[in-house]
């Protein structure tokens, strides 16, 4: 078995098998420094001996090893170690036998769950869901986030240090706190592939492996939580995705959406995108994911530009600002309603987020503004918004996009 093989299939057992051993021994900080050492040791041992009969067990057995050796070495964890026997039956701290497949599903729903407890930051739900259910590495969260690994690996072990001081259980929440915290948990995916899908800083627009992670960890999401939302989201991720290869230029400028080549388009992520979202119209509320997904699909069927439905999408824009109101839902509405009602009604409506304190000075309203100021025809106010956004901007793909857009209004 190659390496690139086996840590793929690391990434997935990872959350499975940190699932097992928090919920047996209730100790996050301990048992993912297990479950890492065990994943080390896979690493090391597959690509040579070959793949076990059951992996999963294999890690589990492997981690629980670490774990007792780590009570047992340091004195200063005996005290827990005695908590857990007290609090557990004598069985429940022995290893499974290696042909026994632990269960799974449960484990990794009640873990994505206590990623995104209430008690931490957004900062620190994103960061602990990357690295103990992504499975990603504490250098590749940093990476992607333009951070020192120092500085990702103090966040990721403050939020450990608050789950632990919370007390938080390693359960499913009620049924009406699970449906309080699942909005929680579905923002915290999104916050994951946006950062992927439009990177907020640096030079690179796209960062693949976190748009791809949040797309497998909502995946799984939906497996293990049938939910409208849910489905929404997925569809939603998938649809905008489709567009990624088409969204930069040979230099890795970025193209905009009514340029981009369609034929470039992922029509598989497409079509299934399509089909999840209208499924889950059919049985559930309209909530914001599903209509955003609605309008993503709208988009995503049109074969030109020319070809949008914009009045289908001003309408579900007008859904979707009653469902989850809020200055981007705005923002993108301007957009449509320009291309339905010209572009002076869409500046009317942007005028309304100026005193908006979410998005004053924000680089995206700018944009926009310098967009529908260049249809209406005038230039100077134009170039005069691109070069705001471009300079409120971190991202250096968008600010060279926005500068050459102001250019070319200069030229003309």
């Amino acid at each position: 078995m190659t390496a690139p093989v086996v840590e793929d299939l690391l990434r997935t057992l990872a959350p499975q098998v940190l699932g097992v051993l928090v919920r047996r021994y209730g100790q996050f900080y301990a048992c993912e420094d297990a479950v890492q050492e065990a994943l080390l040791a896979a690493v090391v041992q597959w690509p040579e001996q070959g793949l076990p009969d059951h992996p999963r067990s294999w890690l589990v057995t492997v981690a629980t090893r670490r774990l007792t050796d780590e009570w047992r070495s340091e004195h200063a964890r005996r005290a827990r170690e005695v908590a857990v026997a007290v609090r557990q039956p004598a069985y429940a701290t022995v290893a499974p036998p290696a042909d026994e497949e632990p269960p799974s599903g449960d484990d990794t729903l009640k873990l994505l769950f206590l990623c995104c407890h209430p008690v931490l930051p957004v900062s620190g739900q994103v960061a602990l869901t990357l690295r103990a259910v992504g499975g990603l590495s504490t250098a590749e969260i940093a990476r992607a986030y333009l951070v020192p690994e120092a500085t990702m690996s103090q966040r990721i072990r403050r939020a450990k240090q608050r789950i632990e001081a919370a007390g938080a259980r390693f359960t499913l929440p009620s049924p009406a706190d699970r449906d309080e915290r699942l909005g929680t948990v579905l923002r915290v995916l999104y916050l994951i592939f946006n950062e992927g899908y439009t990177a907020s800083s640096g030079e690179a627009l796209h960062r693949a492996e976190l748009t791809g992670e949040a797309i497998r960890l909502t995946r799984e999401m939906r497996r293990l939580l049938p939910d409208g939302e849910v489905a929404g989201l997925l569809a939603l991720m998938l649809l905008t995705d489709a567009h990624r290869a088409a969204r930069t230029g040979p230099d890795g400028e970025l193209v905009p959406l009514a340029e981009q080549d369609r034929t470039r388009w992922d029509r598989d992520a497409i079509a299934e995108g399509a089909a999840l979202v209208t499924e889950a119209l059919t049985w559930s509320a309209p909530g914001p994911y599903q209509v955003q997904a609605a309008i993503a699909a709208v988009h995503a069927e049109a074969p030109t530009a020319e070809d949008t439905d914009w009045r289908q999408i001003v309408a579900l824009y007008r859904v979707l600002a009653r469902v989850a109101p809020n200055p981007m839902v705005t923002l993108n509405q301007a957009v449509a309603v320009a291309m339905v009602d010209g572009p002076r009604a869409g500046l009317a409506l942007l005028a309304t987020l100026d005193a908006d304190d979410r998005t004053a000075g924000h680089h995206r309203l700018a944009a926009v503004r310098a967009h529908l100021l260049d249809l209406a025809g005038d230039r100077a106010g134009a170039r005069a918004a691109y070069l705001a956004a471009a300079r409120a901007t971190t991202s250096l793909p968008e600010r060279r996009y926005l500068e050459v857009r102001a250019a070319r209004l200069a030229d003309r």
